[in-house]
């Protein structure tokens, strides 16, 4: 019922499309745009203290957009549609579901002022297009680090030491998803793992929608 009287709403206000405006479809991205996100070859894009990362796509054009408006610009409905496009990509990897998946905190402070941690949304659709275990309390951050756009890789793992803390009593048997929207130098991914190793736990594969770097 909430999801038919939400669809009446959006028919009714001709809900238009983030990235050209179109309302024929009535949706935050019609199908035109999402289907000029470009994915990347179904492959290990780099190995991050020995576990294996996979990037869907190239941080550019509307995939760039779509994250930035998600994360930024307070458009959480996006959330679906990357998590769309991250599970379209990642079934095409594996068919395993022995997995729990597990986003990229935030800090609580700033988590409060943008209302939503970006990667929570997208991580809770992941897992339900995937139908997969899904656990977005296993890692919290502690530290309320920098910004990391802005840090050199040296400065990013000083900013990030000590800014995770794994609950053990949320851990599972299988294995761990590490989830994020953009991986660079990957330095938030190498402090997550470590402290997971820290845990006793060793099983981890990241996965994130885009990497600024392509090939």
């Amino acid at each position: 019922m909430k999801r038919f009287l939400l669809n009446l709403l959006d028919w009714i206000y001709k809900k238009k499309c983030y990235f050209c405006g179109n309302s024929k479809e009535c949706v935050k991205m019609c199908s035109e745009c999402y289907s000029k996100m470009e994915r990347l070859p179904l492959k290990v894009n780099r190995v991050i203290l020995g576990k294996k990362v996979f990037c869907a796509g190239v941080y550019e054009k509307e995939l760039q957009k779509l994250i930035r408006g998600l994360k930024y610009h307070h458009q959480p409905e996006l959330a679906y549609y990357l998590a769309k496009f991250m599970a379209e990509y990642w079934r095409e990897i594996t068919d395993d579901k022995d997995f729990q998946v597990v986003p990229v905190p935030i800090y609580a402070k700033r988590k409060k002022q943008r209302k939503y941690n970006h990667m929570e949304l997208v991580g809770e659709e992941f897992s339900k297009l995937l139908e997969i275990e899904y656990t977005p309390d296993l890692i919290l951050r502690i530290k309320d680090t920098k910004p990391q756009y802005n840090l050199k890789k040296p400065q990013r793992a000083e900013n990030l030491k000590g800014a995770f803390s794994v609950d053990k009593t949320k851990l599972q048997k299988g294995k761990i998803l590490l989830i994020d929207d953009i991986c660079t130098t990957g330095s938030t991914f190498e402090e997550m793992i470590k402290e997971l190793q820290k845990s006793g736990f060793d099983d981890i594969v990241c996965f994130t929608a885009t990497t600024p770097f392509g090939e």
